[in-house]
């Protein structure tokens, strides 16, 4: 049933160590450090925020290509943590991923439909027959011809490609699919149509979404919940109606406000971040945001903020915007 929760992470974190020279002890990179949220059947949790701040990370965690440093990961109750291996191979199922670059993510030697039952070739004990049956099935369902069925990649527009991503990820019946800017590569025209297919499939499916996008424009036409990441953390959480129109971080506020606007009446305010992005290797103390905030406190320079409510939404910031 709708509003049924699949998947928990509770302060999931990913630490990398990072060479620094032959002399020098390695560094901790820290690209995920500590996210908590939850993936709801038939609902999308979209993630947002700059290059570089654990929006991919998160998505290897979440499909099970990387092992968390830290932290819960559970689907349908299980903790992915220190599951066996047949646990964890029964769970990658119900969890699949579709990429950015269609084509890249595509085998250019593969025709289409042989690329479509390889996932049921792998994992299931289905008959040549009934491979092909499923996979024509699939490409129908995703509004692709049954003669493109012995086609290659490349005779494929870029649209027709995402559309055979997402018919591939759709293989194994997942519950969850991990979409990492699946439309960032389209023309705006290709984006509406794969963005209607995905809310049409997500309809008749039930499927839970974990939308990563830096296109707040895109965000607010799927997302049902937002969170904001900078430089590995979770530093705002709500719905999307509250989050868009009453942010409470700073730099949630200035993501929105670079978001283009398709009014020319509307008056916008721009809010310009200034200083580059932190390294994620040697973060500033306190709260990671102070370098480039307009509002920093002594407070801000010491401790990092912990996430509180502040009306309908979370966000971890001392000064958070009250109105």
């Amino acid at each position: 049933m709708s509003g049924e929760t699949i998947l928990e992470a509770r302060d999931l974190k990913r630490f990398y160590e990072v060479s620094r020279g032959s002399f020098k002890q390695k560094a901790v990179l820290k690209a995920l450090n500590g996210a908590t949220f939850t993936l709801t059947k038939g609902k999308t949790l979209a993630v947002v925020g700059e290059s570089g701040c654990g929006k991919s990370t998160l998505a290897r965690l979440v499909t099970m290509i990387e092992e968390p440093t830290a932290g819960e990961l559970k689907i349908r109750g299980v903790d992915i943590v220190g599951s066996d291996r047949a646990t964890r191979r029964k769970l990658k199922s119900k969890v699949q991923i579709v990429f950015q670059d269609p084509y890249g993510s595509l085998n250019p030697r593969q025709k289409i439909g042989h690329a479509l039952e390889e996932p049921l070739l792998v994992n299931t004990s289905m008959t040549k027959q009934e491979r092909r049956r499923a996979a024509m099935e699939m490409m129908d369902f995703v509004g692709l011809r049954p003669e493109q069925y012995d086609r290659y990649p490349h005779m494929f527009s870029g649209g027709q490609r995402q559309r055979i991503a997402v018919a591939r990820a759709l293989m194994l019946n997942p519950e969850i699919l991990v979409l990492d800017e699946p439309v960032s590569a389209l023309d705006v025209s290709i984006q509406a149509q794969i963005l209607n297919l995905l809310a049409d499939l997500q309809e008749r499916l039930e499927l839970a979404y974990l939308f990563i996008s830096h296109d707040l424009s895109v965000v607010r036409h799927i997302a049902d919940e937002i969170m904001v990441m900078y430089l590995g953390m979770v530093i705002e959480k709500g719905s999307r109606d509250t989050v868009f129109n009453q942010p409470r971080h700073p730099y949630t506020r200035a993501l929105l406000s670079a978001t283009p606007i398709a009014d020319p009446l509307h008056e916008k305010h721009r809010i310009v971040l200034h200083g580059e992005l932190p390294s994620p290797i040697d973060p500033p103390a306190g709260c990671y945001f102070n370098p480039r905030c307009s509002e920093v406190t002594d407070q801000c320079l010491k401790q990092f903020p912990d996430m509180r409510m502040i009306g309908e939404t979370e966000v971890a910031c001392h000064n958070p915007v009250e109105g």
